[in-house]
């Protein structure tokens, strides 16, 4: 080959080189800002305090936003319910802690995760159930949650954006430690999986539980039972179904913009050089 013929496809080639260079570039700015809005907000909500008391029950757990750590005076043996928000893409990680009397047995605590249909989730990793020595002065305990999937099939036990409950209590407690007083602190923070637990479908409605009740100066029976009072009415910052956008879409789109280049940059490397006739 001349040497006008090799520094023609040099040039080339410095050319495709040049332009891969410059679409990642722009893609890697596009990218980041949208990968980054996906991120969930952890901060606690601005329109009131952190809870310092907590529920006994399902219909009666105190409502706590993620991020923000929730105090109660309570006694030994008692059921401590809180409930908080969860959505699609999210890996929520409930932190609970108790300080103990100065005097006690040994006894262990438990915490206890369920979704808005009140089936008891699995702990992916974290000390669920630990037990606290007689010199022992509080005790901590966390569960990690599988991460929340945005629709899964009915017969699967996947955790699904909705409201979910905590529950804190002592498990094989002694009779002497019966009612002695304890504070214990909660607090739930999630991570952003993002694309990778992306799933093809969403569900109609977030797993918020409700309760039927009687319409007042309802004559029928369907107006009767048409209202319905909703037992969590805390969601996202950003509202249900908030991870619709996942770094997904982009990688996806780098990966169809590097396929058209790479095939511009075979197409210049491999075609022939026309040669114009002498006159």
């Amino acid at each position: 080959m001349s040497s006008v013929g090799r520094a023609g496809g040099a040039g080339r080639a410095g050319r495709v080189v040049r332009a891969v260079g410059a679409g990642l570039l722009v893609l890697g700015a596009a990218a980041s800002p949208a990968v980054a809005d996906s991120s969930p907000s952890a901060s606690p909500s601005d329109d009131g305090a952190a809870p310092t008391s907590a529920g006994t029950s399902f219909r009666t757990a105190t409502e706590v936003d993620q991020g923000q750590k929730a105090t109660a005076s309570a006694s030994m043996g008692d059921y401590l319910y809180w409930s908080f928000p969860a959505d699609a893409g999210q890996r929520p990680t409930v932190k609970a802690t108790v300080k103990l009397p100065d005097a006690h047995a040994s006894a262990t605590w438990q915490v206890d995760v369920y979704d808005g249909l009140r089936r008891r989730q699995a702990c992916q990793y974290g000390a669920q159930t630990r037990t606290a020595a007689q010199d022992a002065a509080s005790v901590e305990l966390s569960c990690t949650l599988r991460t929340v999937r945005a629709w899964s099939e009915p017969w699967a036990d996947d955790p699904l954006p909705g409201t979910y409950y905590v529950r804190l209590t002592t498990v094989g407690l002694k009779a002497a430690d019966l009612g002695l007083p304890v504070s214990a602190e909660v607090q739930v923070d999630s991570k952003d999986v993002g694309g990778a637990a992306a799933v093809d479908g969403s569900l109609a409605e977030p797993l918020v539980p409700g309760v039927a009740v009687a319409a007042e100066g309802g004559d029928s029976d369907e107006e009767s039972e048409g209202s319905v009072a909703v037992l969590s009415s805390i969601e996202p910052d950003d509202g249900w179904a908030s991870g619709w956008w996942s770094d997904r879409w982009v990688w996806t789109a780098v990966g169809g913009v590097l396929a058209a280049l790479a095939g511009v940059g075979g197409y210049s490397l491999t075609r022939g050089r026309s040669v114009r006739p002498t006159p």
